[in-house]
């Protein structure tokens, strides 16, 4: 029991340090989306230099992989810690009742299961999108601002809907994550609590508004 409860505790950790290396890398993401609002030309500038991070050390573009390779190690890490979890949460209440008491527990706890498939579908067609360009109506790796403006076009409002649902999906998940993942490291005062709660929505509010300024930005004629 004891040996199962350290694992536990483990998973927990994991769980919790993987989700802060994502949520770093989405508010690093966001900051270089915003650079949209300055023009093609900042826009364009920026996105070919991702590739060209560590050279001459690293080959052209080898930084992009081996952040892709950091971030997907990450990404089933935390899935693996998630699901082991939860099926420990379940198999410690086995038995079930007729009529089960309403659980407590907020919006964003609730859906963290679809929230999470819908990120997934989000990725899977974020990188055909606007990583191999497969689905964008233009699909030029050099001129990344055109790609961006294409594909959140007034006429292709059904990927601004999709994106915006993920969006605000990711949000709800990064609101529950956050605060769990401070409880985990040892924020659990009433007072801790609070300030965990609030940080958690306010980070998650930030990186809602900004992810959803750029294809609504691109849909209402400002970026253009």
């Amino acid at each position: 029991m004891r040996q199962k409860r350290t694992s536990s505790v483990a998973l927990k950790m994991l769980m919790a340090g993987t989700g802060i290396l994502l949520v770093l890398f989405l508010f690093a993401h966001m900051a270089g989306n915003l650079k949209i609002f300055v023009g093609a030309t900042a826009f364009d500038h920026y996105a070919h230099w991702l590739r060209d991070i560590g050279t001459p050390l690293l080959p052209h573009t080898w930084y992009l992989w081996i952040q892709r390779g950091a971030l997907t190690v990450a990404v089933l890490g935390h899935i693996f810690a998630a699901v082991v979890l939860a099926r420990r949460a379940r198999a410690a209440r086995p038995v079930r009742y007729a009529h089960r008491p309403k659980v407590q527990g907020s919006y964003a706890a609730r859906t963290m299961r679809w929230g999470g498939v819908i990120i997934l579908l989000f990725v899977v067609f974020h990188i055909l999108d606007l990583t191999t360009g497969t689905a964008n109506p233009v699909g030029d790796r050099q001129h990344p601002y055109a790609n961006i403006v294409a594909d959140f076009a007034p006429a292709r409002w059904y990927v601004t809907l999709f994106y915006a649902l993920a969006i605000i999906a990711i949000g709800f998940h990064l609101r529950h994550g956050i605060f769990s993942a401070l409880r985990t490291l040892g924020q659990q005062s009433p007072r801790g609590e609070r300030i965990g709660r609030a940080a958690a929505l306010t980070l998650s509010l930030v990186l809602v508004v900004g992810y959803l300024s750029v294809p609504f930005a691109v849909l209402t004629g400002l970026v253009k």
